[in-house]
């Protein structure tokens, strides 16, 4: 049986200019093409199980969607966490068998409609082939580190706090994001956070203010773009908004997966990547969804009804832009992991980032503001002491 993730799209590494006016357009890079493992015949010793069982959560989301955010989070601390328990052990259990335990367990309770596909995973990696002076029957005993690590680790999920918080309802009046009476999205607003030390500790400065020169400039951006907006830019705009938000992280995820298999890094350091760059997504998420509400900034097209907007938009004040804020922390994690792919990261957090303007539903200071905050985020994760985060038992 074959478990297929989405393919990743080939990204133009386009970037406007800083202000109003015409796009400049680089040459297309193709980033990652499309990832498959077959769990029937792949040596997990190989091709990472950490990467492969991220492989597959990838997939069970693209049918099923769910809060990525959370998924993410939670299973690569359950691998991490998981390898980390694998390795006191004495003798050492196998990492392999730990990691893919305690994603079973995870996934299992995030996906409860494939229980037995998720299993029959567990299962085709018990039987795949051990990796070199490794035993097969030692993997019952990384298997019982791993469902503990994870069955601990939904019960620490379980305390979160997401979504439980209500933002209230925004102020009227000028410059304020129009409520139409709908639910009003709540993100990660006041969960609690893996690194933060408070929900407002990168909260942005102000955006302009409504009706400045600074502000019409911005607003004028969005609107040239909407009246010229290019196939090019439609097509990034589609793609980030089905494979980056609340139901989705296909991107990312499938770049990160394709780094670690590049660079041939191995599981144990493989789960720490993945933990430190779904966390810091989380934490980005609270930071970001802190400052949209405590500006409730109005969206450009509720300032001006003439912007068409492709994709829908969404039920939340514009300032800073999430999409930013989870670009920004996830590609910061995979910089400093990956510090020779510096440039390429920076152009798909810029492309992510700029999908949003081309969409007509952010400003550039959305952007802008977005992807410094992630930084900040990854930038505290990446240097945090990881025995005193998010410990399960």
């Amino acid at each position: 049986m074959r478990y297929r993730a989405a393919p990743f799209a080939i990204l133009a590494s386009i970037t406007l200019a800083a202000g109003c006016g015409e796009a400049n357009t680089a040459p297309s890079t193709a980033l990652v093409g499309q990832l498959d493992v077959s769990y029937s015949a792949v040596k997990f010793w190989e091709v990472g199980a950490s990467a492969a069982w991220n492989q597959l959560a990838t997939s069970l989301e693209a049918r099923h969607p769910t809060d990525a955010t959370r998924l993410y989070a939670y299973l690569s601390l359950a691998q991490f966490r998981a390898a980390e328990a694998a390795g006191r052990m004495q003798p050492h259990a196998p990492t392999s068998s730990a990691i893919g335990a305690a994603s079973a367990t995870v996934l299992n309770a995030f996906f409860r409609a494939d229980v037995a596909e998720i299993e029959a995973a567990l299962d085709a990696q018990s039987g795949a082939t051990p990796w070199p002076g490794a035993q097969h029957e030692d993997f019952t005993s990384g298997e019982e580190i791993g469902r503990a690590v994870g069955a601990a680790v939904l019960a620490f999920a379980a305390g979160d706090r997401a979504g439980l918080a209500d933002p209230g309802t925004p102020p009227i009046g000028p410059g304020y994001w129009v409520w139409t009476g709908g639910p009003i999205a709540r993100g990660l607003y006041r969960a609690r956070p893996f690194f933060l030390a408070s929900d407002s500790q990168f909260r942005p400065s102000p955006p302009p203010a409504f009706g400045s020169p600074d502000y019409l400039a911005a607003l004028a951006e969005v609107r040239t773009i909407s009246d010229t907006r290019t196939p090019e830019q439609l097509a990034i705009a589609t793609y980030w908004n089905v494979n980056q938000g609340p139901r989705s992280a296909a991107a990312m995820e499938n770049l990160a997966v394709e780094l670690i298999r590049t660079y041939h890094v191995r599981d144990a350091e493989a789960a720490r990547i993945l933990f430190l760059m779904n966390t810091a997504a989380f934490d980005a998420l609270i930071g970001c969804f802190d400052a949209k509400y405590a500006y409730w900034f109005i969206r450009p097209p509720q300032a001006d009804p003439a912007i068409t907007l492709p994709i829908g938009l969404p039920p939340h004040p514009s300032y800073p832009s999430a999409h930013s804020c989870v670009s920004g922390s996830i590609t910061g994690v995979l910089t400093a992991a990956f510090p020779s792919e510096a440039d390429r990261l920076a152009a798909i957090a810029q492309e992510a980032s700029l999908s949003r303007l081309y969409a007509g539903i952010h400003y550039r200071f959305d952007m802008q503001a977005g992807l410094a905050l992630g930084r900040s985020v990854a930038a505290l994760a990446w240097g945090a002491n990881l025995d005193e985060v998010a410990v399960v038992p």
